[in-house]
């Protein structure tokens, strides 16, 4: 087994507001191991963002964490979120490194690319200026950037949009993190673009070695990128476990209504199915489950929170019923719905391509 860098316990991410106190995150635990993929998944809302910016303290003015986030330093076990900004200042963008969704915004507009690269390598690194813009131009030569010299001296507005990400990702692999945290790293880009990008960061991620967490709501990327899944909701963790096993066996009322929106092209005859009302409010919660309201499964025990139980191979899920009745309600619904035995679905990132395929490879979404 490989080496444990980070190990989530606990992690609360609260704000203060005008009308109270809001609890983004809720009690999320996780691990992340050496050369691991974690994809964190869920609505608008869900906490995902906020609980990898506490990990860096990129928290807003208001925010504040309980908790703890132990991790393996090059100078040390230390708690991330109780170290001081000088310890912090020595991991943030060297050892961890975070990709963030917006490129263009992510990239100061009155610097050419050039300059912005070769900062991180001076600042964490001391290297010398000439230093830092050769290392910049190999870093560029990896992602893969045409005429990555010429692009140096070049602004970002100069850039495409799959170009300019190409460019944070190079920023992010720098200092060849530990960890690298992609928050929603292809949102803005077209289906080939992504596509592109997710093949890029794999192969970055095998020859740099780095441990990733994937912060998403596309459950294709997930299926095809991801060793592990964590899929949250109202800022707790609905279910966990291996990516294989969320994809063949949910047992979550909200995982298995997350597989059902999507869309399969091989029947015209089945309806698109949804999720039933809108994500909570995360000032008015319920009392107990926070998915109880939109869950077609709820029972009165819900009204009291469901512990985070443990179960099968190294799967966790906070649910009331029973593992075995809620995947007995999802194969018998598959049937209904498509007229077929239920199958397991096999999640394949093939062709360039998201798609989910079933065991005859047919596809069911792109």
């Amino acid at each position: 087994m490989s080496k444990l860098l980070l190990d989530v316990q606990d992690l609360e991410v609260n704000f203060r507001t005008n009308d109270g106190v809001v609890t983004a995150v809720n009690k999320l635990n996780f691990q992340l191991r050496e050369g691991e993929t974690l994809g964190i998944v869920g609505e608008s809302g869900s906490g995902k963002s906020q609980a990898s910016f506490s990990l860096i303290g990129l928290l807003a003015s208001n925010g504040f964490t309980n908790g703890k986030a132990m991790y393996e330093s090059n100078f040390g076990k230390v708690d991330l979120l109780s170290i001081d900004d000088k310890q912090l200042n020595r991991i943030r963008g060297n050892e961890i490194s975070m990709i963030f969704q917006d490129p263009m915004t992510s990239l100061n507009p009155y610097l050419t690319i050039g300059d912005q690269l070769s900062e991180v390598l001076v600042i964490h690194k001391r290297m010398s200026k000439r230093d830092a813009l050769k290392a910049s131009k190999d870093i560029l030569d990896a992602v893969k950037m045409p005429e990555a010299e010429k692009r140096l001296a070049m602004f970002p507005h100069e850039f495409s949009g799959g170009m300019r990400q190409r460019v944070v990702i190079a920023m992010s692999l720098l200092c060849k993190p530990k960890v690298i945290i992609a928050d929603e790293p292809t949102t803005a880009l077209d289906v080939t673009v992504q596509a592109q990008i997710m093949n890029l960061l794999r192969e970055l991620q095998k020859d740099f070695k780095t441990s990733v967490i994937l912060i998403t709501h596309d459950l294709g990327v997930v299926a095809g990128f991801c060793e592990k899944v964590l899929v949250m909701y109202g800022g707790r963790t609905m279910e966990y476990g291996a990516t294989d096993d969320i994809f063949y066996d949910p047992t979550h009322p909200y995982t298995q209504g997350l597989l059902k929106s999507i869309p399969r092209i091989d029947k015209d005859d089945i309806k698109l199915s949804s999720i039933p009302g809108n994500p909570p409010n995360l000032l008015n919660l319920p009392k107990g489950c926070p998915f109880m309201p939109r869950c077609e499964h709820a029972v009165e025990a819900c009204n009291g929170l469901a512990a985070l139980t443990p179960f099968g191979n190294d799967r966790r899920r906070a649910c009331h019923i029973p593992e075995e009745e809620m995947t007995r309600r999802y194969h018998k619904l598959h049937e209904e719905l498509t007229g077929e035995k239920y199958t397991e679905v096999h999640a394949h990132y093939f062709n360039n391509r998201d798609v989910i395929v079933d065991h005859n490879g047919i596809a069911l979404n792109k």
